[in-house]
């Protein structure tokens, strides 16, 4: 349903709030590898939640990506919109432009419900809720750990 882009984004955010700090900064090589993406697209995603203040970096020997106590705060809809990527929780399910309640598409009641609950969804969830005691994801975001 979401591109790659925001797949990656969003496993990223979940790495980095499980393993960084603002004293424990995570380097984009370690990312990259722990979430199984390319560095460059890597990198590139994550200038893009940088650039809007979703994700925080610094340079340097001790610099990395982290988020700070108040993005933690920030609703998961913030990455999809810094990316651009929002569109799909507005959007007609079979790319129609004109698709509305009072010209639907075929499948338009049936995916407004869906559409109605994900953007509840990503705009209700906190970035820092996408981790806490019960969802530690030692399954599968967890690459660069062992």
């Amino acid at each position: 349903m979401f591109s790659k882009t925001t797949e990656y984004a969003l496993r990223a955010t979940i790495y980095i709030v499980q393993h960084g700090s603002e004293d424990n900064k995570l380097g984009i090589d370690e990312i990259a590898n722990a979430i199984d993406s390319p560095k460059p697209f890597t990198a590139k995603i994550l200038q893009l939640l940088t650039k809007d203040k979703v994700l925080y970096s610094t340079r340097g020997p001790n610099g990395g990506f982290y988020f700070t106590d108040k993005s933690r705060k920030l609703p998961v809809s913030s990455i999809l919109k810094a990316l651009n990527e929002d569109g799909i929780l507005k959007s007609c399910v079979i790319g129609l432009r004109n698709c509305t309640q009072k010209s639907p598409c075929p499948m338009h009641g049936e995916f407004k419900e869906i559409r109605d609950k994900l953007n509840d969804l990503f705009a209700k969830k906190t970035i820092g809720s996408l981790v806490n005691k019960e969802h530690q994801f030692k399954t599968f975001i967890n690459n660069a750990r062992k």
